[in-house]
């Protein structure tokens, strides 16, 4: 029990997928899930909550060599790279001033590690992805022909919440296994002075940031983060998109047959976008320091053809 509300069993966290599905409430051909919530008046609240003018990134720095593969190419003189006698402009073959750099990047952004949005299509469940799609949609060539992150290619822009967990629990980080519930949500709204509403991104901190700032990256697959119960909750407050200083799920789940709840059900049944491993360190103590925990966020996919994610740099400007 946690403060009267029971833990869900494993057949309540299975019975989500019919319980919680949007399965055709946009429509058959609908791809966009619950970032339909994000409407043009959403929008619109969303830029009255800048109130200061303040911007911070909530991603981590993507590092070299750790998390992509990455050459460089450097020509401090074009006029002197292999081939300039034959380019179209004058400059590459006579201006002895003018030089480049530019870079060939490979990157897997899914994980534990960078700062991404999963798109729909990310995860399956019983051979199927969200609004009743096949998985043969996916192919290993071409990638996704449906629900893909081009999606969002307009990108997501609403009012972001940060429900600052670890504050509410006056730690300075949630302790690996450790859940979150909804009356801890509810209870950072009460302290914070803020009720997430229809349309918007909530943002949950864990403090793990926090501990990936001081202690480096943890190892092994134990996270705090989303208990499966939050589920019900964010599917009746009609919340757009959720993130976390984790990659969401508190592991283990605590149900042996369900990996992943938080990823298979908001992302297969109720088409609910998932913003993994933000770094939300700077946003908490922006947030405290204004006393506002409400804010624009922006968050821009980078249009990569069929695929079930992005690497991104949410913006939240209070």
């Amino acid at each position: 029990m946690t403060a009267g509300r029971p833990i869900p069993t494993q057949d309540d966290v299975l019975g989500y997928f019919d319980t919680l599905s949007n399965w055709g409430r946009w429509g058959e051909d609908d791809e966009l899930g619950t970032l339909n919530h994000i409407t043009d008046d959403v929008r619109l609240a969303a830029a009255r909550a800048v109130r200061h003018g303040r911007s911070v990134s909530c991603a981590w720095e993507v590092a070299v060599p750790e998390d992509m593969e990455r050459s460089t190419t450097t020509c401090p003189c074009a006029a002197d790279m292999p081939g300039a006698e034959d380019m179209p402009l004058p400059g590459f073959r006579n201006d002895r001033r003018w030089g480049f750099s530019h870079e060939r990047l490979g990157i897997t952004f899914h994980g534990n590690t960078l700062t991404h949005v999963d798109s729909p299509c990310h995860i399956f469940w019983d051979g199927t992805m969200y609004n009743g799609r096949s998985h043969s949609l996916v192919d290993a060539a071409t990638g996704s022909a449906w629900a893909a992150v081009t999606a969002a290619a307009n990108g997501i822009i609403t009012r972001g919440v940060l429900l600052d967990i670890a504050r509410v629990r006056d730690v300075p980080w949630l302790e690996p296994g450790q859940g979150v519930f909804p009356e801890d949500l509810e209870e950072a709204e009460r302290r914070q002075g803020v009720r997430v509403r229809s349309g918007d991104a909530v943002l949950l901190r864990t403090g793990y940031g926090r501990f990936r700032h001081e202690a480096g990256a943890a190892s092994g697959v134990t996270q705090a983060g989303w208990h499966a119960s939050c589920l019900p909750w964010l599917h009746e407050r009609q919340v757009a998109l959720i993130g976390a200083d984790t990659p969401q799920e508190v592991q283990p789940s605590g149900y042996e047959d369900v990996l992943m709840p938080v990823h298979a059900v908001s992302l297969v049944a109720m088409g609910l976008w998932l913003l993994d491993n933000c770094d939300l360190e700077v946003c908490a103590r922006t947030a405290a320091e204004l006393g506002q925990w409400d804010f624009h966020l922006a968050v821009a996919p980078v249009r990569f053809a069929g695929t079930s994610g992005s690497p991104v740099n949410p913006i939240a400007t209070f």
